[in-house]
């Protein structure tokens, strides 16, 4: 049987046909799967949702949902043709465009008493695009609305007033801490400056919003330094901590290399568009991880190659349940409709890539990847109209 399961998916190790751009040794690359049995089990949970974004995970076993045009829900369960209601929430703020919208979410570990989420969305003012900002709410008790807490935990995020490169992926790390990836906004100068928060991975205080202990550049004059764990990022939209300590990243490409990468703290990953500041375009022409340019760069540890896959969110798959696939990190694709599967050395090397038949291309773009409480992996569609929730176990 485990024989079996093995031969029951695609296994890509081949290597890209060319170098990467800047030098860097070419990392594994993915090709189409063959055709092969099943191995996993799709259940199709809520549905009629519009791009939903991220999924929170509350201590009675329901399921927050928030959806890019500035919409929150509660999944009542995590059975077949579970419930889906809405959560009442002044989101009237929310800049609504293009990559923009309500984004990614994340739960409070101390949810049971304090009824509190964050979520991450792009906000305006008359119309007018002002920033990407983290924003703290509170859960009726009925689960029925939300009302916001305090001021914004952060704000000053970059905005493209079309939502162009929004970002944006809050998480907990092990440590408690909270990362969040934003978006470069298509600035050219953006993901370098490491005195602003735009194209960069972010680690700070869940409940009040300052630096986390330990951030590489605490001594930093700038405050939004402070807050740095890495920069030189494009659109990560996918951040996954890995069991031990590791943090990886999901990160999207221009028109190809689109991104595995190994987290750094305090490490460039050399997205620059504006070739050294010279440039005021943002010229995509450039390689996603420069080496020529930023010799210390942090190597992406998979690039796509030639084309993309437009990857997006990522987690790990843990727990005896998976099998032969505990361990391995999981990434939705949204251009390429598929979930891809990484199996990781200890070191973060990419040694092998699969792509299960069952979500490759059968359910459309495939947006948000959260391991629930059960162990079972969510996935969500973002197709636009009557969106799903997806709960995936190993068959």
């Amino acid at each position: 049987m485990r024989a079996c399961r093995v031969a029951a998916l695609a296994l890509v190790t081949l290597l890209a046909a060319c170098g990467a751009p800047g030098g860097a040794p070419p990392p594994p690359s993915t090709r189409a799967p063959d055709p092969v049995p099943s191995t996993l089990r799709v259940e199709v949970l809520g549905r009629g949702l519009e791009h939903p974004w991220d999924v929170g995970f509350l201590p009675d076993g329901t399921a927050l949902i928030a959806q890019r045009p500035g919409r929150l829900a509660l999944l009542a369960d995590t059975s077949p043709g579970a419930q889906l209601r809405p959560v009442r929430a002044d989101l009237d703020d929310v800049l609504a465009e293009g990559e923009g919208g309500l984004l990614g979410l994340v739960v409070h570990p101390d949810f049971a008493d304090s009824r509190r989420f964050v979520t991450c969305q792009t906000h305006q003012e008359d119309g007018r695009a002002v920033d990407v900002r983290l924003v703290t709410w509170r859960l009726a008790d009925d689960g029925g609305s939300a009302e916001r807490v305090g001021p914004p935990l952060l704000t000053g995020l970059p905005v493209n007033a079309n939502g162009r490169h929004s970002g944006c992926r809050p998480t907990l790390a092990e440590d408690g801490s909270l990362l969040v990836t934003t978006g470069d906004a298509a600035d050219p100068r953006a993901a370098q400056d490491r005195a602003g928060l735009g194209g960069k991975v972010l680690r700070m205080d869940l409940r009040t919003g300052e630096p986390a202990p330990g951030n590489p550049f605490l001594d930093a004059p700038n405050p939004a330094e402070r807050l740095l764990f890495s920069y030189g990022h494009r659109n990560p939209q996918g951040i996954a901590p890995r069991p031990g300590g590791q943090v990886f990243v999901a990160e999207h490409g221009p028109d190809s290399d689109d991104e595995i990468n190994l987290l750094r703290a305090g490490g460039n990953h050399g997205w620059d568009p504006s070739r050294g500041g010279r440039s005021d375009t943002y010229d995509e022409s450039v390689p996603m991880t420069d080496l020529r340019r930023f010799p210390d760069a942090v190597p992406a540890v998979w690039s796509s190659g030639r084309s993309t896959e437009a990857v997006c969110a990522a987690t790990f798959l843990t727990g005896p349940r998976w099998d032969r696939f505990d361990g391995m990190l999981a990434v939705t694709a949204l251009k390429g409709s598929k979930l891809l599967l990484f199996g990781l050395g200890p070191d973060g090397t990419v040694r092998e890539v699969l792509v299960p038949p069952e979500l490759d291309g059968l359910h459309g773009r495939l947006r948000a990847a959260r391991q629930g409480p059960d162990g079972a992996l969510y996935v969500t569609t973002s197709n636009g109209t009557d969106d799903r929730i997806l709960r995936i176990t190993s068959a």
